[in-house]
């Protein structure tokens, strides 16, 4: 396409010949001294050299296409043309000397063959050098002045990157850069000193008298991450960190696409990697079935699942605004993906047995439960039994009759030793799997693992919430901790999990080290942009049923690597023959039963199972007026014996 010619361009080009004169002239006078020669003819065979140049250099700098690039942006593409052009105009210098000046006539110095192309060189590229930089300093000095003062730690690639467009934007201003490459220290990036390493971040923030950091670390490990934000967050610091290597090298953002820190990046966790082929050859172009598909776990999962090409999605969740969420999600992101959502709650059985008979699933992820510990402990003891434990039989139940190929089950640590009503329901849910695992031809799995930052009665959206409202943040124990990992971690695991030859194994995921609640509190705090002196944090005591540290693995339990670096198996005691006759006649019996009676029956099958003492029972009715399912059954059976008698 041609260049347009424009008021603007014509003065360059006329500037670019009028290079080509002083360089000429100025390249004679350099190497007489600055005494312009007096033999005769010289002039005028300068000249005539001159007169040829100009046409030929005017011609050259139009191929090398010196005048599509813009003044104002001059960078290393448009002095490769000025040296393009220069080259040319040399090289037409060479063959004048040798057609036309021989020993009979004025003798062309040889050192013009050098003094003429540098001297252009340096004209042509320093005019179009000092016009960006005058440029840049009218357009963007001012708005650099003003900007907020941020410490870069990363002096490599990205942080150079990240330094030249922060250099054009009025809200940051650089005032330093951090590295822990010692050979970068006391050296400057773009005239950004770099002061030391990530360790010097408080002393550095007090010098400059700067809030803020930007971590330009986009290939470094979760850890080193982990470390650095920590540093910058303990100084009271708002941290900013650019996007990832992979998502910079695919082009998706820029370097200056940042993001506030969150907490996910304060556990340090390193990203998983699945063996997607053969999860792929597991699930793909099957019909899958996930209940609770709205909850935290259970939308994760089908949201992962999606990736695999299943035949068709079948969505079961008792809450319709959840199930309407998720629809919506796969209208927006994955139209191609077949879904079947359904409403039911997992106890219905005429519904479940309809789901079944119509839609013949091929794989089950039961990730459906009552997970509230505290809800669970006081009042709702039967219900948690009857969704949880209830629940997970008839569906077990149904996937055993209907000749389902996988069925996962997604438990919690809560289940190892349990001292609450949750963790002791789940603990018999594992049961009912392991159960059938031994008699039917599905293969049964259990995935339990720990919390996951995000989910629904997690402590992170709690604790955002009461810091939006200004405080305090309430923590139950200044000891208590927990295992956490992203709700995307946790669903690739269950699918590597799921993908396992293996049949009626509990999967334990591998939760890294345990987390302080009042450090992860304290660390959300800082992350919003307040001090603990703004925001207080409140220990209100162990709830109903809470432990101050959760076990992955009980006692008696002993753990088997698996293919997976993040997988073991852990087993545990067997179950006893009789144990889904007894556990079926105790679940069905009529009248729902008191807490008590419930932890004291529960204690039967999950024998490591030391209930906690409820401090209150708001919903405990004044006399006790149920039997125990254990006290029935030998009430009918002393009957029966009197009878027989």
């Amino acid at each position: 396409m041609p260049v347009r010619i424009s008021v603007h361009t014509l003065l360059i080009f006329l500037f670019d010949l009028l290079a080509v004169v002083v360089a000429w002239v100025g390249g004679l006078l350099i190497r007489f001294n600055l005494i312009w020669p007096a033999a005769s003819g010289f002039s005028t065979s300068t000249f005539l050299i001159l007169a040829a140049l100009l046409p030929a250099h005017a011609l050259a700098c139009y191929w090398a296409g010196l005048y599509r690039g813009i003044w104002q942006f001059a960078s290393v593409p448009d002095l490769k043309r000025v040296l393009r052009a220069i080259t040319i105009s040399a090289v037409w210098l060479l063959i004048i000397k040798a057609l036309f000046f021989g020993v009979s006539g004025p003798m062309l110095p040889r050192s013009m063959l050098v003094l003429y192309p540098l001297l252009l060189a340096a004209i042509m590229c320093g005019d179009r050098l000092a016009w960006r930089i005058w440029k840049e300093y009218r357009m963007y000095h001012g708005l650099h002045a003003s900007g907020k003062p941020v410490i870069i730690v990363g002096a490599g690639n990205s942080g150079k990157m990240l330094v030249h467009t922060l250099e054009r934007r009025a809200d940051w201003r650089v005032v330093a850069l951090l590295d822990d490459d010692h050979t970068k220290w006391g050296r400057e990036l773009y005239g950004i000193p770099v002061e030391g390493d990530a360790d010097a971040l408080p002393r550095m923030l007090k010098k400059y008298h700067a809030a803020h950091v930007i971590l330009a670390m986009p290939s470094a490990s979760p850890a080193a991450i982990k470390r650095v934000a920590n540093i910058a967050v303990g100084a009271d610091a708002r941290v900013f960190i650019v996007p990832g290597i992979e998502e910079l090298m695919c082009g998706r953002v820029e370097i200056d696409a940042m993001r506030p820190i969150e907490v996910e990046d304060l556990l340090g966790r390193e990203s998983v990697h699945i063996d997607a082929a053969h999860v792929h050859q597991v699930f793909a172009y099957r019909t899958i079935l996930v209940t609770g598909a709205g909850g935290s776990i259970g939308s994760e999962l089908c949201r992962q699942l999606a990736k695999f090409e299943p035949k068709r999605l079948v969505l079961l969740e008792i809450s319709e605004f959840a199930l309407y969420s998720i629809t919506e999600w796969f209208a927006t992101y994955h139209p191609e993906v077949k879904i079947i959502p359904l409403i039911s709650d997992i106890r219905n059985e005429a519904r479940i047995e309809e789901i079944f008979s119509i839609w013949h699933p091929q794989a089950v992820f039961h990730a459906a439960a009552y997970k509230h510990v505290p809800l669970m402990e006081s009042g709702n003891a039967w219900q948690a039994v009857s969704n949880n434990v209830f629940g997970t039989l008839r569906l077990a139940r149904c996937a055993h009759r209907y000749g389902v190929e996988r069925f996962v089950f997604i438990s919690t640590d809560k289940a190892v030793n349990p001292t609450n009503i949750m963790g002791a329901t789940k603990r018999l849910a594992e049961m009912v799997c392991e159960a059938f695992s031994v008699e039917s031809n599905t293969r049964f799995g259990i995935v339990r693992f720990g919390n996951v930052l995000g989910s629904s009665g997690s402590v992170v959206p709690k604790f955002q919430a009461q810091i939006a409202r200004g405080g305090p943040v309430t923590v139950t124990h200044p000891e208590i901790t927990r295992y956490f990992m992203s709700i995307p971690e946790a669903a690739q695991l269950v699918l590597q999990a799921a993908a396992q030859e293996k049949n009626g194994e509990i999967f334990v995921l591998d939760m890294g080290n345990p987390v302080k609640i009042a450090d992860l509190a304290r660390n959300m705090i800082r992350l919003s942009g307040y001090t603990e002196a703004q925001i207080s944090i409140e220990f209100t005591g162990l709830r109903p049923g809470e432990k101050l540290y959760e076990e992955l693995l009980a006692d008696t339990e002993q753990t088997l690597p698996t293919p997976h670096p993040k997988l073991r198996i852990a087993r545990s005691r067997q179950v006893g023959e009789d144990f889904l006759e007894n556990l079926q006649s105790w679940l069905e019996y009529s009248i729902p039963l008191d807490d008590d009676t419930v932890r004291r029956d529960i204690q039967q099958w999950v024998v490591e199972y030391t209930p906690s003492q409820p401090e209150t029972t708001p919903l405990q009715p004044e006399t006790d007026i149920h039997l125990s399912w254990s006290m029935e059954k030998e009430k009918q059976q002393d009957g029966q014996r009197m009878r027989a008698s």
